[in-house]
């Protein structure tokens, strides 16, 4: 019989629970035993929705990332935290207070004020992970209690200990995401790493544990010898301790690692069946006869029905050969989809309603079980769910509705003169700098303003009736028009507009283009308690009308400074939304880079002089394979020229990046030809600017000055500090002064005072400059 499982469930709740949780605790207005018992209802929750697995994932909840939570249970805390793990209860207070301090700089509104630890993208996706701090001196000390008290909570509630598969993220993987500032490999922690795994594993075994899954994502990357020498001598160590391993890799194929993740010695391995389809063969050949296979065969990263027909036709002959060692499960952990499409009562999509087609993680798991039901009992146990199935597939393909030949003909009269400015950035610095008679180290932000309660009730009311468009519109115009004065008033050089009027930088695009489709609540979490809620590209886009033209040259109206434009890139928008799978991922790029390639065109005919086109995402969809960087790095950038390379040499357009590893890719960033790129420099202690020390960096560029990520207030003498650390590597002709982030989710008391002390520090290095 093919058993199903899940590899993670969506944590955050039905209704964002757990953000508000957080949040409420954070700002003092909830008690530290409050959040403990919100959590514990949501574990009991997400349990719920899984009850009819085989085996129910334990451990994938977390109060802010699985990763720290691993780092946590390895009692590796950075030391500056100042806490002893061996004292730390998972339920209390001292441990909340040194985790969030890990997290975000500090526990709660009156506690001191610490470094936050780096912040990255979880392999090529949008969830960003607390980054592990390694050195030559740390040490391990396992702490199992994250697992134990769930699973005590888990049988408390009737479900049976060996229905439990902890989730725990593999020792080779944490070590490869690990970083140091000291001068060793990480992997020189590796024996030290295995005796703590060993602890765990042993604990889980002592109550009664059958199955551990174990995440070695790392299985996905081009590995050198020392990183397969570590997997292969880790999970011999790890052998032999009570439980059983299911080794799960994801996002990716194995590649060139199948033979070795065929033959670790554990006991069963979990592939991504959605990325790497003609993989599931080759494993089913290469797998020792004892172990079990599970096949991710549900996709766990998009929001598309599954074609059940079509993944029965995948699992039939596998199951003929397997048997009961066949597993079924969704590709990847169910966090990075929606909770539940049911909640959404009104049509999805513009003119048709796509609900039909769309699958989140309860319905994922409602396909996982017809498709175990189907394989166990026979198709004809099923067939009503199967019939609903090829209608709704159906229909949707004869769906016309979704190309429009103007869009397509755009793109078959595309030439190379589009991808190019009109002069080197050279001569464009001098006309640039003529037109906007700027300072040296001239001071902006990234584009946002704190979203306050008053913006969002406008902006609710609006969307409800009960303010009408003309009301509606004044509000906005107040915001910006003070948003611009405080600006002034601190000296800020080039301003922005604070975007008031926008819910989310992607959403708020695509709200507004042709093709996209929105949701109500389908929630989906970054980090901690951000949420974000993904478009759905699902037809040919195009832009009907300006988007953000009345309000930039509203803002601009209010200063004589030059205010920028901001509009959010096509890689980003494709990358952060849940895109069409029946193309080419670069063409549904190119169809959104010409669509902003008209609202710059439009921006500049208005008079806005300097345009920020944000790329945040850019790094994050790379391929997991070195080897096939180049294809997607080609088309990416190219596709931002497309978008932003039709303006004239005295227009001075800027990008934005944050929070993804960006030394290995600077030259395709340099490739971009950006006047300004500002980019995330402070949260991870000016790493970035090692990759100055070997490359030239050719335009201007603005390494973030602080972390906003953090509610703590930079001080001007860091500031300073870390400005001239910039310039032993960067001319100071080319440095920008910003902030690493947009400032929409700090409070207005945090951002006003960082700015003030960004602003006075960049004074203070002028006179030292001049």
């Amino acid at each position: 019989m093919a058993r199903i499982h899940s590899l993670g469930f969506p944590r955050i709740g039905a209704k964002r629970e757990l953000k508000f949780a957080l949040e409420a605790y954070w700002a003092g207005h909830s008690s530290a035993s409050e959040l403990m018992e919100k959590a514990q209802q949501m574990r009991s929750w997400m349990w719920q929705q899984q009850r009819d697995l085989d085996l129910v994932t334990i451990g994938d909840f977390s109060l802010y990332d699985q990763v720290l939570d691993m780092s946590f249970a390895l009692g590796n805390i950075p030391p500056r935290v100042d806490a002893d793990p061996s004292t730390l209860a998972v339920e209390g207070e001292a441990f909340l207070n040194a985790y969030f301090k890990t997290a975000r700089g500090r526990s709660v509104s009156d506690c001191g004020c610490t470094q936050a630890a780096e912040m990255t993208k979880w392999f090529d996706s949008n969830y960003h992970y607390i980054v592990p701090e390694v050195g030559q001196d740390t040490q391990f000390a396992a702490n199992p209690q994250h697992w134990l008290s769930a699973l005590e909570e888990f049988e408390s509630q009737g479900y049976a200990a060996n229905r439990a598969k902890p989730v725990l993220i593999g020792p080779v993987s944490y070590l490869y995401l690990a970083k140091s500032k000291q001068d060793f490999s990480p992997l020189d922690l590796l024996p030290d790493v295995i005796e703590a795994y060993k602890s765990l594993l042993h604990a889980f075994a002592e109550k009664g544990i059958e199955w551990v899954q174990i995440d070695e994502p790392v299985l996905s990357l081009e590995l050198n010898a020392d990183w397969r020498h570590a997997l292969n001598l880790s999970y011999h160590k790890l052998n032999n301790m009570g439980v059983k391993l299911l080794l799960a890799n994801y996002f990716s194929s194995l590649g060139d690692n199948v033979r070795l993740a065929c033959d670790l010695p554990v006991q069963g391995l979990h592939i991504d069946a959605v990325a790497a389809e003609k993989e599931a063969k080759i494993v089913a050949d290469w797998l020792p006869s004892h172990k079990v296979l599970s096949l991710g065969i549900i996709n766990g990263r998009n929001i598309w029905r599954a074609d059940l027909d079509r993944c029965l036709e995948i699992i039939q002959p596998l199951h003929q050969r397997l048997g009961d060692r066949l597993w079924l499960a969704p590709s990847c952990s169910l966090l990075h989809v929606p909770v539940d499409l049911e909640v959404e009562e009104e049509a999805i999509g513009k003119g048709c309603d796509i609900r039909s087609v769309l699958a989140f993680a309860r319905q994922k798991l409602a396909e996982l079980s017809v498709l175990s039901r189907a394989v166990n009992e026979g198709e004809e146990s099923v067939a009503q769910e199967l019939q609903a199935s090829r209608v709704a597939l159906q229909e949707w393909q004869a769906f016309k509705d979704r190309q429009h030949s103007e869009v397509r003909q755009r793109l078959n009269n595309l030439h190379s003169d589009m991808y190019r400015r009109q002069s080197v950035f050279a001569e464009r610095q001098k006309q640039q700098r003529a037109q906007l008679d700027l300072p040296l180290l001239p001071t902006t932000t990234i584009g946002s303003f704190p979203q306050t309660a008053d913006i969002r009730k406008a902006r609710r009311e609006f969307k409800l009736g009960s303010l009408n468009e003309q009301q509606y519109k004044q509000l906005m115009r107040d915001e910006i028009a003070q948003c611009i004065e405080q600006q002034e008033a601190l000296g800020l050089d080039v301003l922005v507009h604070g975007e008031a009027e926008r819910n989310d930088m992607v959403e708020y695009f695509g709200e507004q283009l042709d093709g996209f489709a929105f949701t109500r609540f389908a929630w989906v979490q970054s980090y901690g308690s951000r949420c974000v809620k993904p478009p759905i590209i699902y037809g040919d886009v195009q832009r009907p009308e300006a988007m953000t033209v009345e309000w930039a040259a509203f803002a601009q109206s209010c200063s004589q400074k030059p205010v920028k434009g901001m509009l959010t890139g096509p890689v980003t928008i494709l990358n952060w939304s849940f895109v069409r799978d029946d193309q080419p991922l670069k063409e549904t790029c190119a169809q959104i880079a010409l669509a902003i390639r008209d609202e710059v065109l439009d921006l500049e005919a208005a008079g806005i002089k300097v345009i920020q086109i944000d790329e945040a995402a850019l790094r994050e969809g790379l391929p997991l394979k070195r080897s096939a960087w180049s294809g997607y790095l080609n088309w990416a950038v190219n596709n931002f020229k497309l978008a932003a390379n039709g303006v004239e040499d005295t227009t001075q357009i800027h990008t934005h990046m944050c929070y993804s590893e960006f030394n290995d890719i600077i030259e395709h960033i340099a490739a971009m030809d950006a006047d300004v790129i500002t980019i995330e420099n402070s949260r991870s202690d000016n790493e970035l600017l090692a990759a100055f020390e070997q490359f030239d960096y050719p335009n201007d560029i603005g390494p973030g000055v602080y972390d906003i990520h953090s509610p703590n207030i930079p001080s001007p003498h860091s500031i300073e500090t870390l400005l001239k650390a910039a310039n032993k590597t960067i001319d100071i002709q080319q440095l920008w002064v910003n902030p690493d982030c947009g400032l929409k989710t700090r409070k207005q008391e945090e951002v006003w005072p960082a700015l003030k002390n960004m602003v006075e520090a960049t004074k203070k290095l002028r006179e030292q400059f001049a």
